[in-house]
């Protein structure tokens, strides 16, 4: 993302690894117009923001496109305001493939004068932009998506294993499906370039899906819904993250669920 937006503007950046052409991100925000975050979560969101604040001039534009939770994400935004800084939650979809040739799903979040500040940034880094509401409308969109992503990964390696156990030859069954209503992104993509390869290599760790699952389900909390498809998703995938190594790719939990079936 980094490499895509350094083709059409200055990139001044920081990373806790090292990777960036800046010491910290206080010098690497030092007067910019936006200021963009991708970073492992909400706490981590903030930390960074805070400390790059003081190097942000009045009327620049936050945009977050981490996983975030949108309660803690609105709660920034509102400190933010008061130094006359603007926020935009535009989290992303598509992994690191699509990141590399700009073809990033965007969901947006904010002001919507903040949000066409920065949509020429954001053209960047996507072709398919929405803004979905108010500051925090973006992440919430965003970890509903996983969660989907999510119970219908967990759907589709079941279904996987049944017809495996059954003698199914997967390839023809997966065409099938992929013809018809069960279709969905784990059985057009993640089954047969990730399972049936053996390369479990999606770019996308576990442990931000159980982290995005764990998002939406706080989100049904605060708001008092009973959701118990999504309490049962969260209780798979945390066990999954309990059980498999610490950077497993989240197609390994096909694993998971093939030890879980030989018992």
């Amino acid at each position: 993302m980094v490499a895509r937006l350094a083709k059409a503007y200055t990139v001044r950046s920081f990373d806790l690894n090292g990777k960036g052409n800046c010491k910290s991100a206080r010098e690497a925000a030092w007067g910019a117009d936006a200021l963009i975050t991708m970073l492992p979560d909400g706490d981590a969101v903030r930390e960074a923001v805070l400390d790059a604040l003081p190097s942000l001039r009045p009327g620049a534009v936050v945009v977050d496109m981490s996983s975030s939770d949108p309660w803690g994400t609105r709660a920034l935004g509102l400190a933010l305001s008061r130094n006359k800084v603007q926020m935009v939650d535009a989290p992303v979809s598509g992994a690191r493939f699509k990141a590399k040739d700009g073809t990033l799903a965007i969901m947006a979040g904010g002001d919507r004068k903040a949000f066409r500040t920065v949509v020429p940034v954001l053209k960047q880094l996507g072709n398919q932009i929405f803004h979905v509401g108010p500051l925090g409308a973006g992440h919430a969109v965003k970890a509903l998506n996983n969660y989907l992503g999510a119970a219908g990964t967990l759907a589709g390696f079941e279904a996987l294993l049944i017809a495996e156990r059954f003698g199914l030859d997967p390839k023809p069954m997966i065409e099938a499906i992929n013809a018809s209503t069960g279709r969905n992104s784990t059985t057009a993509r993640k089954i047969p370039q990730d399972v049936l390869t053996g390369a479990f290599a999606s770019g996308f760790k576990l442990s931000l899906m159980t982290k995005d699952v764990g998002i939406a389900a706080d989100l049904a909390r605060g708001l008092k819904l009973k959701t118990p498809f999504l309490k049962e998703t969260l209780k798979h995938w945390r066990a999954a993250q309990r059980k498999l190594p610490r950077d497993a790719d989240h197609t390994e939990i096909y694993k998971y669920q093939k030890r879980l079936g030989r018992r």
